[in-house]
């Protein structure tokens, strides 16, 4: 049997408003309990909420949706009224006094899910919408949630279904003297669909960025100017500067937008030898964060002949610093190395600049808020069709059918069409409750 869920889909604390949310088959019992009757399905209805005695709680707009035209496909109930903690749990405890069981994280998108409302793609956008740090991530996030993302996942899906269809012909009509595969249009619209997979991937990397955001760690010696980097960069004296070698002992972290690449932006202390204890804590928390970033932006006095380097795994950006003392132009030696002055400011826009090209960020138009997830299984279609490709101009048609197989089977894992309760499970815990 359906369970009726509920729950406050507002966040916590006082506000204007305040919403109650139900969504179930005893919707409607909720709604006679505490209206009194059923609003007209789709219509904005004004209604006194009371208890269970006939006492006004509040007074406020309810809505109702009868199944399956609502968002979870259920019959949902909507109450909202004042934004009082105690009002909005007084009334969900009425709600749940006639038997609505309260929602788990995520429950409510997860119900339009599973009853076909959205897919698994558009479900995620919900709350990456919700979390959207910049502009362009919330417009990404926008674009997968109508839709967009997955009906070019579910194009490129029929595109493979109908070259399945063809490729399968050269099995089950093996005696015909037609060379399915020998077709060159067989092989054109494999190299089509992969190129397909290319662009989608592309642009779903793109949005991966927008919505991970990058963190980016600040490491260099002691006095080299880290903290005025930073606090260049933010626009904000958030980090304390002085000309006192090892100022910084602990991470200092700060928050950015670069053109709607979200930024975490991490201080640490510099790197040297030291026999002060709190100053070895922070380098060793320094060389951690370091061998942890996203990206590196290495600082270096712009007047050392030889500037100490370290190496890392991750991209790094070297950063010239006090170009103003040394009579140096600002601006970038080449793709991975510049010159600035974070007192003056000389070069800043350059090096957000490069920091953008460092990771390999061209902006967010047109991209698809992808998750890892997403690239995942894409990057296994576009190898899954390469392969098919092989398979077909080889004129095996078992292997290049069964390649095919694959490429529409992680195709479907980005909708939800082939999915595990393990993963609904962890993609909708991510929810706030009453969404």
């Amino acid at each position: 049997m359906i369970e009726t869920i509920g729950a406050i889909a507002t966040p916590p604390g006082r506000g204007g408003i305040g919403i109650v949310r139900v969504s179930g088959p005893d919707a409607r019992t909720v709604a006679e309990a505490i209206l009194g009757q059923c609003p007209v399905p789709r219509a904005v209805t004004h209604a006194v909420f009371r208890d269970a005695d006939g006492d006004v709680v509040d007074e406020g707009v309810a809505l109702f949706f009868a199944a399956p035209h609502s968002y979870t496909g259920e019959d949902v109930l909507e109450l909202q009224g004042h934004g009082s903690p105690v009002v909005l749990d007084l009334l969900l405890t009425l709600a749940i006094s006639k038997g609505v069981r309260l929602a788990r994280p995520g429950e409510f998108t997860e119900r339009a899910f599973l009853n076909e409302r959205v897919d698994l793609a558009q479900a995620e956008s919900v709350v990456d919408l919700i979390n959207s740090a910049s502009q362009q991530a919330a417009r990404s996030a926008a674009r997968s949630l109508t839709g967009e993302f997955s009906n070019a996942i579910m194009g490129i899906d029929q595109d493979v279904l109908k070259l399945r269809v063809y490729v399968e012909g050269a099995i089950d009509f093996p005696e015909d003297e037609i060379d399915f595969l020998a077709d060159s249009d067989v092989a054109v619209a494999a190299e089509e669909i992969s190129r397909a997979l290319a662009n989608i991937l592309e642009r779903s990397a793109r949005g991966t960025s927008l919505h991970e955001g990058l963190d980016l760690v600040i490491g260099g010696e002691p006095n080299v100017g880290k903290s005025s980097i930073l606090n260049a960069l933010v626009g904000d004296e958030r980090a304390i500067v002085t000309a006192i070698p090892g100022t910084t002992r602990d991470l200092l972290d700060a928050d950015l937008v670069i053109d709607g690449l979200p930024i975490r932006v991490r201080d640490t202390a510099g790197i040297r030898e030291s026999t002060d204890v709190v100053e070895q804590e922070g380098v060793a928390r320094a060389r951690a964060a370091l061998d942890t970033a996203d990206a590196v932006m290495w600082v270096v006095d712009d007047g050392e002949t030889a500037p100490p380097m370290l190496a890392f795994e991750t991209p790094t950006l070297l950063v010239r610093n006090k170009c103003d003392l040394t009579g140096r132009a600002a601006g970038r030696i080449d793709d991975r190395d510049l010159r600035l002055s974070a007192l003056t400011g000389a070069g800043i826009e350059e090096l957000k600049s490069a920091i953008k090209n460092l990771v390999g960020f061209e902006g967010g138009e047109g991209a698809f808020l992808g998750r890892r997830r997403h690239l995942i299984a894409l990057e296994a279609a576009r190898a899954a069709i390469q392969e098919s490709l092989a398979e077909i101009q080889a004129g095996r048609a078992e292997l290049a059918a069964e390649a095919l197989r694959s490429v529409q089977s992680a195709l479907g894992e980005i909708v939800g069409a082939t999915t595990t309760e393990e993963l609904l499970g962890e993609i909708f815990a991510a929810f706030c409750i009453g969404k």
